[in-house]
């Protein structure tokens, strides 16, 4: 079988599970034999391709068609790859879907909603963000004044706050194999 390249697109509050969800299919999918997945993690990017943006919603929308960019460029090739960045906006993940399908033909961008409630992100906020968004002293945080639009319709609609990571894993691993982008077992 041939490998088809496709993007995993991770889209949940900061603290909901993106980065680990992502880290868990991307060692599953070494473990098949897929060993030329990338990841474009949401914060290294930001350091990276998007260094100097800021968090206004035309920044953050920049960042996102970057990495999408990105992402319709190693689907192209043939290379499947995952991105976990919350990006908080309908209109511009959907644009990302556009590129990336249009590169990867239909089917080629899966969507995780990675869901789970403000309160237990907070809960799991190693870095004080959400600390610091509700003291005042960081401004335009998503899920606290600045808004996140769930996806309508995603392909795949984990709760991290009632799943294990291994839980979602396996959702996300059926979903790519009965789709035909991984081979089955």
């Amino acid at each position: 079988m041939l490998q088809r390249g496709f993007t995993i697109w991770y889209t949940g509050l900061s603290g909901s599970g993106k980065t680990t969800l992502s880290n868990h299919v991307h060692h599953r999918l070494q473990n098949r034999g897929i060993t030329n997945v990338e990841v474009l993690d949401g914060d290294v990017v930001r350091t990276h391709l998007s260094k100097g943006l800021g968090f206004t919603k035309e920044d953050r929308d920049t960042n996102i068609r970057r990495i999408g960019w990105v992402a319709q460029l190693l689907t192209k090739h043939g290379v499947p790859n995952m991105a976990a960045a919350i990006s908080p906006y309908r209109e511009v993940r959907d644009e990302v879907r556009e590129m990336v399908e249009l590169a990867g033909g239909k089917g080629a961008f899966v969507e995780v909603f990675v869901d789970c409630p403000v309160e237990v992100c907070e809960k799991r906020d190693v870095k004080g963000l959400y600390a610091k968004a509700r003291r005042g002293e960081l401004k335009q945080f998503t899920g606290v004044d600045d808004p996140y639009e769930p996806p309508h319709h995603p392909e795949i609609h984990v709760r991290t706050d009632i799943l294990s990571p291994e839980e979602c894993a396996d959702r996300i691993n059926n979903y790519l194999k009965e789709k035909g982008l991984i081979p089955g077992d």
